[in-house]
């Protein structure tokens, strides 16, 4: 039976993903597990990698049109693309969401918003004759919250909006935010979610700082936005999740296990329940020795018949973007499943400069 609803609810989702565009193609995706993996063309990225996990066919302006995507970035188009698919499912679609636009708030995760763009101007201004000879229309690109200020400007959303950067646990930190915003009133409805973007800078990003533990790791991008409102908001369609909890930490001296053993238990106790009360888990398992460290947290924490919902691996290391896309993956997964309401999911996530952060999610 479903406990009584106190915490925000999550009413609808969406993503952009290298499964496709829209929330069918994600559904899809994980169901089938197909590999998203292609050869990369060298004459139009030009980093370090041969592979990468792409959303398909992603050309701005033939998704977004030609009207205001001149100079509109790629982590910007995945923003304002999947917040486009997300509002379309919303009664009454984008006029009733401009309408309302005062009441409607914007969280983005995001590791550093577009590497590629902040790279792109700092070259400019040393092989110009000048430093200030750069386009001036690309300098928006340059700044972290530029994604999250355009889907409030193309969706007329006038309610907060903010960026939130914390690396493989920014959508569950993005996610704490939007909580406290529908918790103080700040906001009736909250976009919630987190974007990452494939780059040539980003790959040279990655392969300077990753550890030789992490060289198998297949970059991949994406975005997912989900919808928050309070629990006592008549809702078009039914809720699909509680916000029960959402604890974070930093890694102590004893390391990534110990820590995020600490982690969940501090959210368990906050939420009066036991590890044999959490029906899945979702892991992270960022590459290398950090998702080890993460898997033992886990095993050691819930007993060994907790379901493990691994984030979608099929569409590669998608870095700020990853908490959210299991968060995704733990709806999907539980959509169809007749004895998952009321039950709680865990989700955890693991960034390598040492953020943790675990969320508590109640099925309805």
């Amino acid at each position: 039976m479903v406990t009584a609803v106190r915490g925000p609810v999550i009413t609808g989702w969406s993503a952009v993903s290298p499964f496709g565009i829209g929330r069918e193609a994600f559904i899809e995706g994980v169901r089938s597990g197909r590999p998203t993996v292609t050869v990369l063309d060298s004459d139009t990225w030009t980093g370090p990698d041969e592979q990468a996990c792409l959303v398909p066919d992603f050309v701005i302006r033939d998704v977004l049109g030609k009207k205001g995507t001149r100079s509109m970035d790629r982590v910007t188009g995945l923003a304002v693309t999947t917040v486009r698919e997300l509002i379309a499912q919303a009664e009454g679609g984008a006029a009733a969401v401009a309408e309302n636009g005062a009441e409607v708030a914007l969280v983005l995760g995001t590791t550093t918003g577009s590497a590629q763009s902040m790279m792109d101007i700092t070259r400019d201004t040393l092989i110009h004759e000048k430093p200030f000879y750069i386009d001036p229309s690309h300098i928006p690109n340059a700044i972290m919250n530029c994604a999250a200020g355009q889907c409030a400007i193309w969706y007329g959303l006038k309610g907060p909006n903010t960026t939130v950067a914390a690396g493989r646990a920014s959508g569950l930190l993005a996610l704490n935010y939007a909580r406290r915003l529908l918790a103080s009133g700040r906001a009736q409805t909250v976009l919630c979610g987190a974007v990452e973007e494939y780059s040539s800078a980003r790959s040279w990003l990655e392969w300077h700082t990753r550890g030789t533990d992490e060289n198998a790791t297949v970059l991949g991008e994406g975005c997912a936005v989900l919808q928050l409102q309070p629990p006592n908001t008549p809702h078009h369609d039914k809720p699909l999740a509680e916000i029960i909890s959402i604890t974070t930490a930093i890694v102590g001296p004893g390391g990534i296990t110990p820590s995020l053993t600490q982690c969940i238990n501090r959210a368990l106790q906050r939420a009066h329940l036991h590890p044999h009360d959490i029906w899945a888990v979702s892991p992270s398992r960022p590459p290398g020795i950090a998702g080890d460290q993460e898997h033992q947290a886990l095993t050691h924490t819930f007993p060994p018949t907790t379901r493990h919902i691994p984030a979608p691996g099929p569409i590669g290391d998608t870095a700020a973007a990853t908490a959210t896309f299991q968060l995704i993956t733990t709806l999907t997964t539980a959509q169809h499943d007749p004895t998952t309401p009321g039950r709680i999911a865990a989700i955890t996530t693991v960034d390598r400069d040492g953020v943790l952060a675990v969320a508590l999610l109640r099925l309805l």
